[in-house]
């Protein structure tokens, strides 16, 4: 039987999501020493290490990123659990954890949450912005309840509901000629140097997939890791670049003009992913709801 504590449960899930023992001790109120013995109670009782400790890096082992997601649920269950049912009718409490890909609710996620905060008062959300291949595992190994995400290969683990149609179009500064055509057709970027995201994000992917499908070619020249430094370099006048309507719906895009591009269409999905074995409760079933009618009002 393994002997072990909430604390010490608690103790490595702070030192994993802070990677640092200093900053998990004062989450905790704990010492360093005090901090570091729970975690080596913990691996004696579990009979392996969990984590790896050197003087630069403090990361989980192969067995510590497998158990802290089933750890981070088991403790939300018995946080919401010890809350009970709340007074007045109120919903019960627990926590949500969702994994999304950043820019499908940078627009719409305050307001909703807001929305949301209204039927369940008292229920944290969590949410992980992560890539769309992340997001998957994420939900996969239980970390998230759900995910927010593009289209990704599933298996029997994963199941995923397309929700919005997100188009991609052009972004450029309100300066830019392009911004003041009545129409802007693919044809008119042929020539123009572009900023895009790097071939491993799932936007890219599916923009170079639909350009590919059409006979479509782009120039792109500048060539970055994020949606938000792809709009940092249009708005210093590097030049447009083409991404999806709602990537350019957060504060990084306000002095910058999105425009729709004619025919072909080329749109990404975002959709539901989730564990086909754990349906997702009640209030995470609520607050996609409440995205996706978002999304539909957009």
């Amino acid at each position: 039987m393994i002997n072990c504590e909430l604390l010490d449960l608690r103790a490595l899930v702070a030192v994993a999501e802070g990677r640092s023992f200093h900053r998990a001790a004062q989450q905790l109120n704990l010492s360093q020493p005090a901090l570091s013995r729970r975690i080596q109670k913990l691996e004696h009782s579990v009979g392996t290490v969990l984590i790896e400790r050197t003087t630069r890096h403090v990361r989980l082992t192969a067995a510590g990123r497998e158990v802290v997601p089933l750890i981070r649920r088991m403790l939300d269950e018995v946080d919401g659990s010890l809350v009970g049912l709340m007074a007045d009718g109120e919903r019960q409490a627990g926590r949500i954890t969702l994994a999304s890909v950043p820019s499908a609710t940078v627009r719409f996620l305050p307001e909703v949450l807001q929305r949301f905060g209204q039927d369940y008062r008292n229920t944290r959300v969590r949410i992980l912005d992560l890539s769309a291949t992340d997001c998957a595992e994420a939900v996969r190994t239980g970390e998230a309840e759900f995910g927010l995400s593009l289209p990704v290969s599933t298996d029997a683990d994963l199941s995923y509901e397309p929700l919005h149609d997100d188009p991609y179009g052009l972004v450029c500064r309100k300066d830019d000629p392009l911004a003041s055509m009545a129409d802007v057709a693919w044809s008119d970027l042929a020539d123009l140097r572009l900023v895009t995201v790097h071939r491993a994000s799932g936007n890219r992917t599916t923009l170079e997939a639909g350009l590919a499908a059409q006979g479509i070619h782009l120039t792109w020249f500048y060539e970055v890791t994020r949606l938000t430094s792809a709009l940092a370099l249009v708005d210093a006048g590097l030049g447009p670049s083409i991404l999806p309507r709602l990537a350019c719906a957060g504060p990084e895009a306000r002095d910058l003009v999105w425009r729709p591009l004619g025919e072909p269409v080329i749109f990404r999905t975002i959709g539901l992913l989730k564990r086909p074995s754990a349906p997702i409760s009640p209030a995470a079933a609520r607050l996609v709801t409440l995205l996706a009618e978002a999304w539909q009002a957009a």
